[in-house]
């Protein structure tokens, strides 16, 4: 094989992502705080998934200072099914420390943004490099993915000296009069071309170059270790009505899954007789089923639907609240679907 031309590969990448980039509405601007959100959405999330949340979330939030003077549920709404909600939370309380430390800049070198809650090497080189022109690394999962495939790269990409590895060698190869484009020309790359199952090797602008491709090993590449089976977990969830209509919710913890999102009430099913009221009528013990699969957990959940007496004394984290204020609380993907299936309940009853 020939000798890496790094000339050669910033010319063949550049004129390749010039020609067939995506048209993505972060790509139409420079302004660091639009890019910095598109950043933080798309990790662990599909290009198409994001467009919407990011069109909507910019809408509600136009600029740093908005999000910064936001109150943090009126975020988690605006974020709600977009899960990872780490990232809203982490996102909100780095861009009041740039509204209080930096005078609502988002910073302009590594030292400084690597400082803010929330952002790591990946998401600082993107915003770096992208809004500010800095050569500063960006490697997400399709940097990594190419590049072990480009330099026929065997190191496990779950470790830290891996993507330390991987962030040296773009620090070689940046097209420094072009940063942007390079970092998200090899992002693109990754995300159309040097897939992880069936890259697309014959229509790639650098295969000439790689040499995964010449030893027949990209389909081997990169390594990555063997992911556990997540874990099953079985809950049962109660939606518990009042006489008024008014429903029982409660606010997750303030730390860990899903942090200061609302939910039904909901107990592993070895425990549901602590989950409704002495006076609770059950009207439907299988109401609706709901199976919601995290990455690394498995949430199957049966739903009942009780009448109660109007509740005095409520737990410190739960609170009965109408249909309308449902409406305005932020609830993880699982327990939209049953907000979702109470609210057509109620539009049938009204009907009838």
């Amino acid at each position: 094989m020939q000798v890496f031309d790094t000339k050669q590969f910033q010319e063949e990448l550049l004129d390749w992502y010039e020609d067939q980039k995506r048209d993505l509405p972060w790509r139409r601007e420079r302004d660091p705080y639009r890019i910095w959100v598109s950043e933080i959405m798309l990790q662990q999330t599909k290009v198409d998934t994001v467009i919407p949340y990011f069109h909507r979330f910019m809408e509600a939030f136009p600029t740093l200072e908005a999000l910064a003077t936001a109150e943090e549920q009126e975020v988690l709404k605006q974020w709600e099914g977009l899960g990872y909600y780490s990232r809203a939370r982490n996102l909100h309380q780095a861009v009041q420390e740039v509204q209080e430390y930096y005078g609502g800049n988002v910073p302009d070198t590594e030292e400084e943004i690597k400082k803010l809650r929330g952002v790591g090497p990946y998401t600082a080189g993107a915003v770096l490099s992208i809004a500010y022109g800095v050569p500063a690394p960006a490697v997400d999962g399709n940097v990594m993915r190419v590049l072990s495939r480009i330099f026929s790269i065997y190191d496990d990409v779950s470790k830290v000296s891996t993507r330390k590895r991987f962030e040296a060698i773009i620090r070689s190869i940046i097209a420094e009069e072009a940063p942007s484009d390079f970092n998200q020309g090899l992002m693109e790359l990754g995300a159309v071309i040097c897939t992880p199952t069936s890259p697309g090797c014959l229509i790639c602008p650098v295969q000439a170059q790689c040499a995964a491709k010449e030893e027949g090993a990209q389909e081997l590449l990169p390594v990555k270790p063997k992911k556990k089976p997540p874990k099953t977990q079985h809950l049962t969830a109660g939606v518990l009505v009042d006489r008024e209509g008014n429903v029982l919710v409660e606010k997750r913890p303030d730390t860990g899954l899903l942090a200061k999102l609302w939910q039904f009430p909901n107990v592993p099913q070895e425990e549901e007789d602590s989950l409704f009221p002495p006076e609770a009528v059950i009207k439907d013990p299988s109401w609706m089923q709901v199976r919601h699969v995290f990455s690394h957990l498995v949430w199957e959940v049966r739903v009942v639907y009780a009448e109660i007496d109007a509740v005095d004394a409520v737990g410190e984290r739960q609170r009965m609240v109408s249909m309308t204020e449902l409406e305005d609380l932020p609830f993880s993907v699982s327990h939209q679907k049953i907000l979702q299936s109470l609210k057509k309940q109620r539009q049938g009853e009204n009907q009838n």
